[in-house]
């Protein structure tokens, strides 16, 4: 099936995820639906604990087992479910058409295999190619990334690489067979200010040469507005605000998004300048709410918190949860 760019190569509608507990099943993601094109950058933004990465994770179905569980909803890339098909299927998309940085590199490293060979392997299982053709190719992979001497650091194992060289392997590994999409966990997050900035333009200009489109998760919106073509807000398992990044910035309509927004100190504020903090903090899964979770945050009980409020579209491509509390809040 050919897609033109005016089609989505990933749409993703309805996805609820939970966690199963000794005693109960929890909901931690609920109804997320966003579309992907192609060369286009999507962000989710939210604070820890919102439900991004396991939202992610789920759309390659790679959530925590056995207690991870996809309950509902598609994920449709190039017109198939990546949440129905085989799992041998999928297993051959991933890693090879769908690419995944993860937001720990030490955990996704293998730490008793040189750097070289875990690349390597990559190629041979996706591209075929010979043990010694993919161990070169590993090599330009550290070069492409912007790994200081990278024949060296083929030979290295993952323990004597710093914490921005761990972060380039895992890049290497995830653009090894050209994907056309790429999910980033959250690849800055351990990361110094330094380093962050460093990774941030090697996967910008990445996405540029090859082209791919890309899924970035983080909890800074600063990043997001570096990166991002588009952003969608979570809390507490739901997208609350979906929007152009340009737009979003300048045109905040849910109360979470602003609150987020008033957080960030801007350049121009006067020295020693308090930071906004968000009141309350963001409830358990197993305390959300129906109806508005921002609402329940706040202490606000009655309506609001029954029901769900409708997602409903303001201006076009600018979507909103339409809670009549938070959209008029200040």
């Amino acid at each position: 099936m050919t897609f033109s760019p005016d089609s989505p190569l990933l749409k993703v509608r309805n996805l609820t995820i939970a966690y199963a507990s000794p005693h109960d099943i929890v909901p931690v993601v609920e109804d997320v639906r966003f579309d992907i094109f192609p060369g286009q950058c999507v962000g989710i933004v939210g604070e820890s604990g919102c439900g991004k990465s396991a939202a992610a994770m789920s759309l390659v179905r790679l959530l925590p087992q056995p207690s991870g569980r996809i309950l509902g909803g598609k994920v449709l890339f190039h017109g198939e479910d990546l949440l129905s098909m085989p799992i041998r299927h999928l297993r051959s998309i991933r890693g090879s058409r769908i690419g995944v940085i993860f937001q720990e590199p030490m955990q996704a490293l293998n730490p008793t295999k040189r750097i070289g060979d875990q690349i390597a392997e990559v190629l041979m299982l996706h591209c075929g190619l010979s043990e010694q053709a993919a161990f070169a190719r590993a090599i330009e992979l550290l070069d492409r990334v912007q790994v200081a001497a990278p024949q060296r650091c083929a030979m290295d194992y993952p323990h004597a690489l710093s914490g921005g060289m761990r972060q380039r392997v895992v890049i290497a590994c995830a653009i090894a067979c050209s994907p056309e999409l790429i999910i980033a966990d959250e690849p800055t997050t351990a990361l110094d200010v330094t380093v962050q900035q460093q990774v941030l333009s090697l996967l910008r200009d990445l996405r540029r040469e090859s082209g791919a489109a890309s899924l970035l998760i983080s909890h800074d919106l600063s990043v997001i507005a570096q990166q991002c073509d588009t952003v969608c807000v979570m809390y507490a398992g739901r997208i609350v605000e979906a929007a152009p990044v340009q737009e979003l910035y300048c045109n905040p309509c849910h109360a979470y998004t602003r609150a987020l927004l008033a957080a960030i100190l801007s350049d121009s504020a006067p020295r020693k300048s308090p930071l906004l903090t968000l009141p309350g903090s963001i409830p358990a899964p197993a305390d959300y709410v129906p109806g508005c979770r921002f609402c329940q945050r706040l202490g606000r009980s009655g309506d609001s918190t029954l029901s769900a409020p409708p997602f409903v579209k303001i201006s076009p491509n600018h979507w909103v949860e339409a809670c009549p509390l938070c959209m008029c809040s200040s």
